[in-house]
């Protein structure tokens, strides 16, 4: 282990790719990318990280944006509770550090929203603390290095896995670290077969040594999403079309949502429930199933595109250009915005 960080650091400097947060060490950058490169690919992050920060230059002003903005700021992301943390621990450092970012590990962790990876990743990349930065691309990367058949899934394999990179980290810790996630991404890959000749770390790797590749890291998943069924309702009054504002709880919260409700309804149930939101009918589509995947739960969704004859009071009506520019429409429901866009706005 001790001979692979030289190994990991040239090959960094050799091959790194030419991403806008390595423009500088500016740790609120850095901060910034590592919170949306959280269950979202590079390429996607590129663009919502130069909007956000063109919008949101500086931790004072994530610290005293809107709500309503920074959501929309977000919108297509997911996990929103991500850009919530956010504004928490930018308020956070405004208080209690002057507006600048903690310079160490430990108080970094103490964060809204930020974990033992984001603090490694911020800590090391930022201002050189010698600390790991442990994701699930390193997670893979040094199970197969060192043969390990410990489900990487349980907190003691990681745990395992950071003391093992504290005693041999060097003083290159931004190299070392932003190598080790990069190898993990682009050679020693999660869902295909990995790049192995194309790896510093060929020699050293006893999961290639032993043809190991295919079952190190070892995943033992134990639990299964929860499946719930809804219908979605594209409720569409002359240029208007009806949305609702999620609770300020729970899934999706505060965020902006197209009526629906729990359950799949059929064409013949629909006058009906119509009748109940006071709304008279005239013409209704049907737009089909889509699915939308969260961490413990699959939305099964019908969806029914409604021309209505009158509107009601129940619900919030807005134009096309509002929905564009105001409100957050979570990925799930965005879903069925290229529904509207063909059938109610190219008029």
């Amino acid at each position: 282990m001790k001979e692979i960080a030289p190994l990991i650091i040239n090959w960094y400097q050799e091959n790194k790719r030419d991403l806008p947060w390595r423009e500088d060490k500016n740790p609120y950058h850095i901060w910034i990318s590592e919170i949306m490169l959280q269950q979202t690919r590079i390429e996607a992050v590129k663009k919502y990280y130069e909007r956000f920060l063109k919008d949101l230059p500086t931790i004072v002003d994530l610290a005293n944006v809107d709500e309503e903005k920074l959501l929309k700021l977000w919108e297509g992301l997911g996990y929103y509770s991500r850009a919530r943390n956010l504004k928490k621990s930018a308020q956070i450092i405004v208080e209690k550090y002057q507006g600048k970012m903690p310079e160490n590990y430990e108080e970094l962790l103490k964060l809204p929203g930020i974990g033992e990876y984001t603090a490694g990743a911020i800590a090391s990349i930022a201002f050189l603390e010698r600390v790991p930065a442990v994701d699930g691309n390193v997670l893979r990367v040094i199970s197969r290095v060192i043969g390990s058949k410990k489900d990487i899934l349980l907190l003691e394999t990681k745990q395992e896995i950071t003391e093992l990179l504290k005693e041999i980290i060097p003083v290159e810790a931004d190299l070392f670290n932003e190598g080790l996630m990069e190898i993990g991404e682009r050679i020693c890959l999660p869902n295909a077969a990995p790049l192995c000749d194309k790896c510093p770390l060929c020699n050293h790797c006893i999961a290639k040594k032993e043809k190991l590749t295919n079952i190190i890291p070892v995943r033992i998943k134990k639990t299964k999403r929860k499946i719930e069924d809804k219908t979605i309702f594209i409720l569409v009054y002359q240029d208007e079309i009806a949305i609702l504002q999620r609770p300020a709880t729970g899934l999706l919260a505060n965020l902006y949502e197209f009526i629906n409700i729990d359950g799949f309804m059929e064409e013949k149930d629909i006058k009906e429930q119509m009748q109940k939101w006071n709304l008279e009918s005239q013409k209704i589509t049907n737009l089909g199933r889509k699915k939308h995947i969260f961490t413990h739960i699959t939305w099964e969704m019908q969806g029914y595109r409604i021309e209505l004859k009158n509107k009601n009071d129940l619900f919030i009506w807005i134009k096309k250009d509002e929905l564009d520019k105001t409100y957050a429409l979570p990925t799930a429901f965005a879903k069925w915005k290229e529904n509207i866009e063909r059938t109610l706005f190219d008029l």
